[in-house]
């Protein structure tokens, strides 16, 4: 049984919910669009295979809610979560994912989603989870709720590892959270490549990081990059 957190606002509920299935594999919308067809206040209104061609469908308000595949090509899920929330910031956007909930689902909902279900999930929790989100809840799968307190109880030390860092690794890192690479760094901080992967280095053994994307994880999931 699924989290239904309820409606936190006065949402105005569609007669004919529009739904955008960004997803780059066109089985996957077919399914998804096989199970919506039984829905009688449910349309899918658009699909997109990529992140911009979502993003298009939503500053043009086709669509009263997204489904959205965290792994779409081209821009990265998080980048196109952000940039929908932007144009249209009370668009319900739920995310779609064959990733475990653990690896990204808390990023993303603090990122704007307004929920995160498993692409194993069963199409009835699919309906439920549109009908919630586009009622202005939010949804929550019963792991992933149990995730999020988890959350809650470490908030405290969250920062923990920022604080560790010096001004100028602090730089180092934000820039790689933000893509960057080692010699844009470089050039940037007028700095050599060398000394920016020394401090490169340095930074991941500190925060106990093992690639360039644990950076941008964690930056996400503790609102460090805005």
């Amino acid at each position: 049984m699924s989290a239904d957190l309820g409606s936190s606002s006065t949402a105005r509920v569609p007669t004919i919910i529009r739904i955008l299935i960004a997803d780059d594999h066109s089985i996957v919308r077919a399914g998804l669009k096989y199970f919506i067809s039984d829905e009688k206040d449910m349309v899918v209104s658009a699909e997109a295979a990529d992140g911009m061609e979502a993003l298009v469908y939503v500053r043009n308000g086709e669509c009263d809610v997204v489904l959205l595949d965290i792994s779409t090509p081209g821009e990265n899920g998080a980048y196109t979560l952000r940039e929908m929330k932007r144009s249209r910031p009370d668009l319900p956007v739920l995310i779609l994912s064959g990733h475990s909930e653990q690896q990204f689902a808390v990023s993303l909902l603090r990122a704007g989603a307004s929920g995160y279900l498993n692409k194993e999930s069963a199409p009835e929790q699919l309906v439920q989870a549109i009908r919630s989100v586009v009622s202005g809840g939010k949804y929550l799968s019963p792991s992933l709720a149990q995730v999020l307190a988890g959350e809650l109880s470490t908030e405290g030390e969250k920062l923990r590892g920022v604080d560790n860092l010096s001004r100028r690794e602090f730089q180092i890192f934000h820039a790689i959270a933000s893509g960057k690479s080692v010699s844009q760094i470089a050039n940037e901080l007028a700095l050599s490549v060398k000394t920016v992967s020394t401090y490169r280095a340095r930074v991941l053994e500190k925060m106990r990081m093992s690639s360039n994307a644990d950076p941008t994880y964690y930056a996400i999931k503790h609102d460090v990059i805005v």
